[in-house]
């Protein structure tokens, strides 16, 4: 129960990564509010971990609207008191090259890094009250390597490792840490988005990406949540400012 006693927003949280984490932390005895776009399916997932045994609400929440993510840190404050972790896991894959268009650019950096970077100083604003806190952020293998037409996403996840470093230097001051995972090709619906618009089926898509990492397939979404919630836990307590690759062993070589 490493999360027990511990309020946790999860940005991004009605599916992948953020579905699974916002089920792990409220396996491990935390509260959980899950911040998302999807209306539907965010409540639905709140209401699946109610009826498990779980604490959970539900914010409709475009985190790259100031007044969303402040009404999303009043909730969380309304409901549960505290605000004791943030994952910055919502994203948009806008993946394009050179022809990216200044309407993609901006969608692209809207959320994955306004956005980022609007919930973690909301959600510090609580942290430093209680002079603690864990922020954890969702960066990517592809802040390190270069990938055909990913200009404007893996930008965005530079600039998130990035962020995480110059959040830890400012933050530390109150106890608050910040940290990134880095994972690689995590079987989620993007993943199934991109096999829609390549026409590529489920084996073909398995075996190209699993054949890019040492462990010969890719990851699923809990396999990031355990270290997600490992950075956020009292276990992860003396770690700030970092990375950790969540990544099958793809940039191994």
């Amino acid at each position: 129960m490493r999360m027990a006693g511990k309020t946790a927003i999860v940005t991004g949280g009605a599916a992948g990564i953020g579905e699974a984490t916002a089920r792990l932390i409220a396996e491990e005895g935390g509260e959980v509010l899950i911040a998302d776009v999807d209306e539907e399916r965010g409540e639905a997932v709140a209401a699946s971990i109610r009826e498990s045994g779980g604490t959970a609400v539900f914010v409709r929440t475009d985190v790259s609207r100031e007044e969303d993510v402040r009404r999303m840190r009043d909730v969380c404050v309304r409901e549960f008191g505290k605000i004791d972790v943030l994952v910055n896991n919502a994203a948009v894959f806008v993946l394009k090259g050179i022809d990216a268009t200044v309407e993609d650019w901006q969608r692209s950096l809207g959320v994955n890094v306004i956005g980022t970077a609007l919930c973690s100083r909301y959600a510090a604003e609580e942290m430093k009250k209680r002079r603690k806190g864990a922020i954890v952020n969702l960066s990517s293998i592809s802040a390190f390597i270069a990938q055909p037409n990913f200009v404007t996403y893996s930008v965005t996840k530079a600039a998130i490792l990035q962020m995480t470093r110059n959040l830890a230097l400012d933050l530390a001051p109150w106890g608050i840490r910040v940290n990134c995972v880095c994972p690689a090709t995590i079987l989620t619906r993007a993943s199934y988005d991109h096999m829609e618009r390549t026409g590529q089926t489920l084996e073909d898509f398995l075996a190209e990406q699993g054949r890019a990492h040492l462990l010969g397939r890719v990851g699923e979404p809990r396999e990031v949540a355990y270290p997600i919630v490992f950075l956020a836990s009292d276990e992860a307590s003396f770690i700030t400012g970092t990375h950790l690759m969540v990544d099958g062993g793809y940039t191994a070589v």
